[in-house]
């Protein structure tokens, strides 16, 4: 009798289907952010894991305010609450069904560590140590999306330069670089997608030194 009274007990406890099974746990909607070269310089193996991307993602402060190893000293985007200019951003959907997942492909598509990885859990189960966007609760609770991850790589041109971000500074370092820098340069600011309208890059496209690329260069970068 005891027996049965922990059976009947266990199935009431048991969430189920019409259909007599035990209902599985929904995988949570997961959305990835982009706006720099995470968005035209495919690479495979992140590329399958998610969907197509897609304009109307949350609106961010954003600037070509990092300064990449990578590309040779060409200034990359990131979120700049600081510098940054308010942009429209992209994201994908996920096909990963475990959070972790995508966090770890696209921290290992831009080759950085966990602690540089943004992400906001509308159900407040974690948190990240970049700071979370005000846009982006609003905007997940608005689209359905349970997780939205994004990279969270601060600026750096004041560390690296010594000299606080502003337009002409930016400028300058960027025409104090090689060749090859500059050409990397021009390549990252002119295939950003149009929805990024920044300070800098209203100005770099009008400077005669500053031409359109004629082919792409093959290097890494975050965002």
């Amino acid at each position: 009798m005891l027996l049965i009274g922990r059976s009947l007990m266990a199935t009431l406890r048991s969430p189920t289907r019409g259909d007599g099974m035990t209902e599985k746990k929904k995988a949570p909607k997961i959305a990835i952010l982009g706006w720099g070269s995470l968005i035209w310089d495919e690479r495979p193996e992140f590329d399958k894991h998610h969907e197509e991307w897609l304009p109307d993602g949350p609106v961010l402060k954003l600037e070509f305010s990092r300064i990449s190893e990578t590309r040779k000293g060409a200034l990359t985007l990131v979120i700049d609450s600081g510098n940054g200019s308010a942009c429209v951003s992209a994201y994908a959907i996920s096909t990963r069904k475990n959070p972790d997942d995508a966090i770890a492909d696209l921290r290992c598509r831009e080759g950085t560590v966990m602690r540089r990885m943004g992400f906001y859990f509308r159900d407040g189960s974690r948190t990240c140590a970049p700071d979370v966007p005000a846009t982006i609760a609003p905007w997940a609770a608005e689209k359905g999306f349970d997780v939205v991850v994004w990279t969270g790589l601060p600026g750096n041109f004041k560390r690296e330069t010594g000299k606080g971000f502003t337009v002409p500074n930016a400028i300058s370092h960027l025409q104090s670089l090689e060749p090859e820098g500059k050409a990397m340069a021009a390549e990252y600011v002119w295939r950003a997608p149009d929805f990024v309208k920044t300070e800098l890059r209203t100005a770099l496209q009008i400077e005669p030194w500053f031409p359109v690329p004629q082919a792409p260069a093959d290097a890494e970068d975050a965002g």
